[in-house]
């Protein structure tokens, strides 16, 4: 333990040389005054991702219906406090859309950073996402933006709220939280095969995913163009790692989305197959989810 304890201590002051001084206002805040659980748990998942995967390979996959229902309910309900939240907070704090720093607003500055933090916990949460998908035997889906996306997300936001808890901080989470309501609320709905009819919008959540990396990289930049105090480093770093989701996002569309059309016979109806709204009755009903690939 006193060699963990020393190896946390120097992990830690290697990031305080390299960031500066933390925000005392975060200090003591769970998970926050060490790197090493944010670390470890990561790790922690991306080994249950490949160990995950061996363990069910000659395995059937599982349901996990009722257990998906509760948590994109859950994710759905977090995500719907955290925006309303967001807003009222930034409202009262009388924040400016354009530039925010970091320290003008008081108890608005405080509530705003209380909300990143459950922010900061919900992308731990999120991991759920890949380890159902492992139980279930959908390992398509855990393409590399999708782990890229849940393992750094994390990460950055425990970097952001012990350096930068408010302020200009607050806009990407504001427009995540609305995404995610829409996103998961999809999720849920797609656990009924029942449901599948009402879902085809599934193309427009990940436009809409894209149009909030575009409107987080402008927020973001606007703040370099007019700069009010909020620190120049951590603006280029959040518009470099914005544009990285931008362009595996815009990657995943095209493959998902731009397909070259299907052959003449592929509409013709299967035959000793029941067809359904013009497609076999196979293709419109899976259990525990949709039968296409899951918006990231």
């Amino acid at each position: 333990m006193e060699h963990l304890k020393a190896f946390d201590n120097e992990v830690n002051a290697f990031l305080d040389n390299m960031f500066g001084p933390r925000d005392s206002r975060v200090r003591g805040w769970f998970l926050l005054d060490s790197y090493l659980p944010t670390f470890i748990l990561t790790i922690i998942y991306l080994l249950s991702i490949w160990l995950g995967n061996k363990y069910m390979k000659n395995r059937p996959a599982l349901s996990l219906r009722g257990i998906l229902t509760l948590y994109n309910l859950g994710i759905t309900l977090l995500s719907a406090y955290m925006l309303v939240e967001l807003i009222l907070s930034s409202w009262e704090g009388g924040y400016n859309l354009q530039c925010q720093n970091l320290d003008s607003a008081g108890e608005g500055d405080i509530r705003v950073a209380k909300v990143l933090w459950w922010y900061y916990f919900s992308k731990l949460v999120e991991f759920l996402d890949t380890i159902f998908f492992v139980l279930r035997k959908k390992t398509s889906q855990i393409t590399f933006l999708h782990v890229y996306h849940h393992a750094s997300m994390f990460n950055i936001w425990w970097c952001v709220l012990n350096w930068i808890p408010c302020g200009q901080s607050f806009f990407g989470p504001t427009l995540n939280s609305f995404i995610h309501i829409l996103m998961y609320s999809y999720y849920g709905l797609s656990v009924f095969p029942s449901m599948h009819k009402y879902l085809w919008w599934k193309k427009y959540l990940t436009q809409a995913q894209l149009v909030q990396f575009v409107l987080t990289i402008t927020h973001t930049l606007s703040a370099v163009v007019k700069p009010c105090g909020f620190p120049f480093g951590c603006l280029i770093f959040q518009s470099s790692y914005m544009m990285t989701l931008v362009i595996l996002f815009l990657n995943f569309y095209v493959q998902t989305y731009r397909k070259k059309p299907a052959k003449k016979e592929m509409h013709e109806q299967p035959s000793g197959k029941e067809v359904k709204n013009g497609l076999p009755k196979a293709l419109l009903t899976a259990a525990n989810g949709v039968t296409d690939k899951k918006v990231q």
